[in-house]
């Protein structure tokens, strides 16, 4: 089967091209590096002829909210519309657990809109949601050290490996579409502070980590809930120190 992955060479992309194409499909990894270019539409229709299914994982360029809402709104008409004419029949997108719960985050509402062009298209869809990449820990802790003190959001957290949404991404592509969603999640729920903390610790660095019932997420207000799901969710087998521990490819 012929797999089209929008975003095919980036941390997630590569992954599932890995996977799909030890499974045996023929997988074109689509970039702009690569002549595939969603905003221009340049190389798409020759990239999706003969495919069955098209991978979305391509990523805003920048986590700015309105930058983030040009990025999603216009890759995501453009990739729609040349699949209709080449008559995908399975369009699966990676996109985030709580994002229609965070407005405050210009990038949720990004990926909100995202989905929603999605669910518009007439294509049939499988849209997966996935909690916050274990990956992305450190560069979280950065992001909300003030004074060397890590203050973060009084919520809930679950982040979950990459290997694992890759894996899960790639088994849906070769399910029937859902014309809905499927969420995943990692096997870790607890308090933002004490997951931050727990990576801190076993990466070796000295910060403290504290919840601050006035921190925001990246800008956004977050409740209790906001950023786990709230339904059914495929758990992932990685807890954080064993991920932490891991050789890193």
């Amino acid at each position: 089967m012929k797999i089209v992955v929008i975003g095919g060479t980036g941390l997630i992309g590569s992954k599932i091209v890995a996977i799909l194409r030890a499974r045996g499909d023929e997988v074109i990894a689509a970039s702009p590096a690569g002549g595939v270019d969603t905003i221009t539409g340049e190389g798409l229709a020759a990239a999706l002829a003969g495919a069955a299914v098209v991978v979305d994982v391509s990523n805003s360029p920048s986590n700015d909210g309105a930058a983030a809402m040009e990025f999603f709104e216009t890759s995501g008409r453009n990739l729609l519309a040349a699949e209709a004419v080449a008559g995908i029949r399975h369009h699966v997108a990676l996109s985030i657990v709580g994002a229609e719960r965070a407005p405050g985050q210009g990038y949720f509402r990004a990926k909100v809109a995202q989905e929603a062009l999605i669910k518009a298209a007439g294509i049939p869809y499988t849209i997966v949601r996935a909690t916050q990449f274990l990956e992305f820990l450190g560069g979280i802790a950065d992001g909300h050290a003030v004074d060397g003190v890590v203050r973060l959001p009084q919520g809930l957290f679950q982040p979950v490996a990459a290997d694992e949404v890759a894996a899960f991404v790639a088994g849906l592509a070769h399910g029937e579409p859902r014309n809905g969603t499927a969420e995943i999640a990692g096997p870790d729920r607890a308090p933002f502070s004490e997951i931050v903390a727990r990576y801190l610790k076993a990466v070796g660095d000295p910060r403290q980590a504290v919840g601050d019932a006035d921190a925001r997420y990246f800008g956004g207000v977050i409740e209790e809930t906001s950023l786990v799901p709230q339904g059914e969710a495929h758990l992932g087998r990685i807890g954080l120190e064993a991920w932490v521990g891991r050789p890193k490819a």
